[in-house]
């Protein structure tokens, strides 16, 4: 992928990232002011290991409820999904198998946990490089761009990017694409194709606030791929 002088820059963590339609200084303020939140914390707050182990117990529980028709889409009930956040950010460690919670109570709050990490999975540093990514195609016999996604090129360089992730991070989305690898293979009775997961998590993975629509389609186009 071809990134002039100052995307790469910030992709390597040389600068720091500028965030499309945003106010990037608002934006590493509040990260500053969650990284002094209270232990124990999982919502809302840096991506820790001990913030995953936590997840982990939803996503552990959703591996054995795949069948569940309209995983991820459907959501649960607000109350009982209050109660597991609250629990979730106690460090409690949860009998999702009792009966109290729904699958849809569980896949909702794994969705929340996503959207409201300081910045995104993916990090604001490759917002740029995806872009990059999702613009890569097929070329003809005599070198001529076509509009055909070069999917092989495009797989390779999200991988080459995993690499670039914080430990935690990598470790998370690991667990996450083979959860929505497996809710895809599925979908004969979830009704949950990895089209309709691209849609679901492509604005908790990646996109920055106030995204373009054009960039939004291009992001999702490239993470649908990812998702198959």
């Amino acid at each position: 992928i071809d990134l002039p002088g100052t995307e790469f820059a910030q992709l390597i963590g040389e600068e720091q990232p500028k965030l499309p339609n945003s106010s990037s200084s608002s934006f590493f303020r509040s990260f500053h002011f969650l990284r002094r939140r209270g232990k124990g914390v999982v919502f809302g707050a840096p991506l820790t290991e001990e913030g995953i182990a936590q997840i982990y117990q939803l996503i552990e529980y959703l591996h054995k409820n795949l069948h569940v028709e309209g995983l991820f889409r459907i959501p649960g009930n607000s109350v009982r999904q209050q109660s597991l956040r609250e629990a979730l950010n106690s460090g409690m460690e949860m009998d999702l198998e009792c009966g109290e919670f729904h699958p849809n109570d569980v896949a909702t709050m794994l969705k929340a946990f996503l959207g409201e990490l300081p910045e995104p999975l993916l990090s604001h540093r490759h917002y740029n490089a995806h872009l990059k990514i999702a613009d890569l195609m097929v070329f003809d016999a005599l070198g001529n761009k076509t509009s055909v996604a070069d999917k092989e090129r495009q797989i390779e360089a999200l991988q080459l990017l995993f690499l670039l992730l914080p430990s935690a991070t990598r470790n998370l989305l690991k667990l996450l694409l083979d959860l929505l690898y497996h809710t895809a293979k599925q979908q004969l009775s979830n009704k949950m194709s990895a089209h309709n997961l691209a849609l679901m998590f492509a604005p908790h993975i990646l996109w920055p606030r106030n995204v373009s629509i054009g960039n939004a389609l291009m992001l999702y186009s490239c993470h649908s791929t990812l998702t198959r």
